[in-house]
């Protein structure tokens, strides 16, 4: 069995799934694991979001990403950084005492396009960006170095805009559905 970390080196979609899985699934899985401990005090939400973000584009400079590539010390600080940068991320979304406001479905939306934007790039700058990928040649799923960018760049792409919009929607749904019940006890 092939496992994402070994494709990790030969694919760009594997290296991406590995990074999305760390931001998007087990940093707000820790997060929830915890959240009756956190401090009450919370990290600035622009911090957060900045931590979020900055992270993601530093590590696809094509000089660092491919940095981390050829050496485990500096890959390794880039998967730790994924995982710290997701949890400041997930932080103001998953709060110990949640409270809807109308700045986390804002906060979520506005996350999305750094990420698009990246994706997009990833997609169709029509040249392959991170150079260790042209020599995979043909890829084990028989995809060129071009074809799996693209793929990556979608996969990012599909997967950040529906993990941060769908809790967006949710939280939103939320914020409408208190304030009709707030009208109506007002009028009733």
């Amino acid at each position: 069995m092939i496992s994402l970390a070994h494709l990790d080196h030969h694919l760009l979609t594997a290296h991406m799934a590995m990074h999305l899985v760390i931001m998007l699934v087990a940093a707000p899985l820790i997060l929830l694991a915890v959240r009756s401990t956190l401090v009450r005090r919370r990290p600035q939400v622009v911090a957060c979001w900045l931590a979020g973000t900055l992270t993601v584009l530093f590590w696809h400079v094509p000089a660092v990403f491919e940095l981390a590539l050829e050496s485990t010390f500096w890959h390794r600080l880039e998967l730790a950084s994924f995982l710290v940068a997701g949890i400041f991320f997930w932080w103001p979304v998953i709060r110990p005492h949640p409270s809807p406001r109308w700045s986390v479905p804002v906060y979520l939306f506005l996350a999305t396009l750094p990420c698009d934007a990246l994706s997009a790039f990833l997609v169709f700058c029509g040249h392959v960006v991170y150079r260790p990928y042209l020599s995979a040649g043909s890829g084990p799923f028989g995809l060129s170095p071009l074809e799996d960018q693209a793929l990556a760049g979608a996969l990012m792409w599909v997967t950040v805009t529906f993990a941060y919009l769908i809790p967006a929607l949710v939280l939103t749904a939320r914020l409408l559905s208190a304030r009709t019940r707030a009208s109506e006890l007002r009028v009733g």
